[in-house]
């Protein structure tokens, strides 16, 4: 399964970025704590190594994220040459806080009201750009929204003298290379709803929720994972959530029981996730 989503508006916010950065003293790049690689749009990298920008990747819902595969995220990315990498949860107003000093760290030159800081924040779709927008400037200056791609054109804010944020619209890319990508991003709603299929999204979180985090699916709905597949455990949620087609005479709704699984995953309740390691993306890196 190949998941495709690059809406037109896209194309118009690849340029408009590219000449904002020029003016740009520091890249934010928010990305998914939960699949930071996958999440993390190689055209954003394109241009700042361009412009040579420094360069700080906020690993955002990391309280959603397995701890473990977190750090080894960050040591991953901070032994890189020009780049800081953090892990926050957007939501916790003290964790954002941080940003802006941990951004003056990698650009000292730019600290008065002749030079104010201009911070760039980039992403993918729902990933958090907007709620770190509204609680830098600590007022509700971009819309917030369960679907991706709510944010559709590029703003500036002056925050103080000494700080000015450009908020751009979430960008995915023309192609996703790797179908288990698409996955994770379309199982993270990181992708409209029209690109891919439900039921198909949440076979794939089973087969992998089977494999890394069996303990999960038993805590949350209470069957034994023990000689059951994938399918077999859309078919487990369906009957413990009474997932049935109406008027057949009880035959299971696998489709709604699909929904089950990927809200659950979507939200955190059904325990700290993440769909990839360092590990696994050189896997997947090797295989392509």
């Amino acid at each position: 399964m190949s998941i495709q989503w690059f809406p037109g508006h896209m194309t118009q916010a690849r340029k408009k970025a590219a000449e904002t950065l020029a003016v740009a003293d520091v890249v934010v790049e928010v990305v998914d704590a939960r699949l930071p690689a996958a999440s993390s749009n190689p055209m954003i990298h394109e241009l700042r190594a361009f412009r040579q920008r420094p360069f700080l990747k906020l690993l955002n819902k990391s309280d959603m994220a397995d701890p473990a595969a977190t750090r080894a995220w960050l040591d991953f990315y901070n032994a890189q040459p020009g780049i800081k990498a953090v892990a926050i949860s957007c939501k916790k107003a003290g964790e954002v806080a941080r940003v802006p000093s941990l951004c003056q760290q990698l650009a000292p030159h730019r600290d008065s009201a002749l030079k104010p800081l201009r911070l760039m924040i980039m992403g993918i779709p729902n990933v958090g750009k907007s709620t770190l927008m509204n609680a830098l400037v600590k007022k509700k200056v971009a819309a917030v929204g369960d679907q991706p791609a709510v944010t559709k054109s590029q703003q500036r804010i002056d925050v103080s003298s000494r700080l000015t944020l450009y908020d751009t619209p979430g960008m995915l890319w023309p192609k996703i290379e790797h179908p288990a990508d698409g996955l994770m991003l379309a199982a993270s709603h990181a992708v409209g709803v029209n690109a891919y299929i439900d039921e198909e999204v949440a076979t794939w979180l089973a087969a992998f929720l089977l494999a890394h985090y069996p303990a999960l699916l038993t805590a949350r709905y209470g069957f034994s994972v023990d000689g059951i597949d994938a399918p077999g455990v859309l078919e487990a949620v369906a009957k413990k959530r009474g997932c049935l087609i109406k008027g057949s005479g009880g035959e299971l709704d696998l489709e709604k029981a699909a929904a089950v699984l990927l809200t659950d995953y979507r939200n955190g309740t059904l325990g700290r996730i993440s769909l990839e390691t360092p590990q696994l993306r050189a896997a997947v890196l090797s295989s392509s």
